[in-house]
């Protein structure tokens, strides 16, 4: 990279155990065995007190992966293509994902497999936690795209916008969505809740309230929300505020923490 142009300094805040904002001028290269022609950034594990593990994934030309990803028979995962495309393979189907296209692989399913042969970088978003079973319940492979799923509108608020990218039902204890503020836009209250987030900023720009501090927010930035964290957004700018997020849901508290 060289020399830097100016005296260091970063917008990352890490609280551990609380959030933390990493954005992309400081991602580091992660060595992940079997993964070729891409540079892996882990941006939340265990040790910053997460409960899943979620990677940013700039995909060259060529790029692929030698093994499958998440391929522990408890562990779950989902790929996201936010940018590019990819040739991916769940379990034995292969498809290409294009700009907003995902997988979710559930926990047996073998994980995830991708590779990129289209000539140009793609930037992929990996995100894997154990899953939690349910007696009578369960979860399948889902294939999508975000552009296919219309937004609706958020909380009674004609400003935010929200699309789910899994299904709701019970099966599933994890979720993705989509949240879009208009300039203006706001969370209807500050939350506060057991349910912890990974966010990634596709678009625009926001201020988020983490915790007790209001932090600026913009495209490439990754966000974790730790439980019970006190937490809030305005979306400002001159246009919509976008970002994917995770979320647990659909199971209760377990005393094996």
């Amino acid at each position: 990279m060289g020399y830097p142009n100016d005296i260091l300094s970063t917008r990352a805040v890490i609280k551990h155990g609380l959030y933390a904002v990493i954005p992309p001028t400081g991602l580091v290269n992660n060595v992940i065995p079997g993964v070729s022609g891409c540079k892996v950034s882990i941006v939340a594990s265990p040790k910053m007190g997460a409960g899943f593990v979620q990677y940013i994934i700039a995909a060259e030309p060529g790029a692929f992966t030698g093994k499958a990803l998440a391929d522990e028979p408890e562990v779950e995962s989902f790929l996201y293509c936010a940018e590019g495309g990819c040739h991916v393979t769940v379990a034995g189907e292969e498809r290409e994902l294009t700009a907003g296209g995902y997988v979710f692989s559930p926990a047996g399913a073998g994980g995830i497999r991708f590779s990129n042969h289209t000539g140009e970088a793609a930037q992929l978003l990996l995100y894997k936690q154990r899953y939690i079973p349910l007696e009578g319940a369960r979860a399948d492979i889902c294939w999508g795209n975000a552009n296919d799923i219309p937004f609706r509108i958020y909380d009674g608020m004609e400003n935010v916008f929200i699309k789910d990218l899994l299904p709701t039902e019970l099966g599933f204890d994890m979720n993705m969505h989509i949240l879009s503020f208009a300039p203006g836009g706001c969370h209807p209250f500050v939350e506060t809740h057991v349910q912890e987030h990974g966010a990634y900023m596709l678009e625009g720009e926001g201020v988020y309230l983490l915790d007790d501090k209001w932090s600026p927010i913009k495209k490439g930035d990754f966000v974790w929300f730790g439980p019970y964290v006190p937490q809030a957004s305005y979306g400002v700018g001159r246009g919509p505020f976008t970002y994917i997020y995770s979320k647990d849901c659909n199971r209760d508290v377990s005393f094996e923490l």
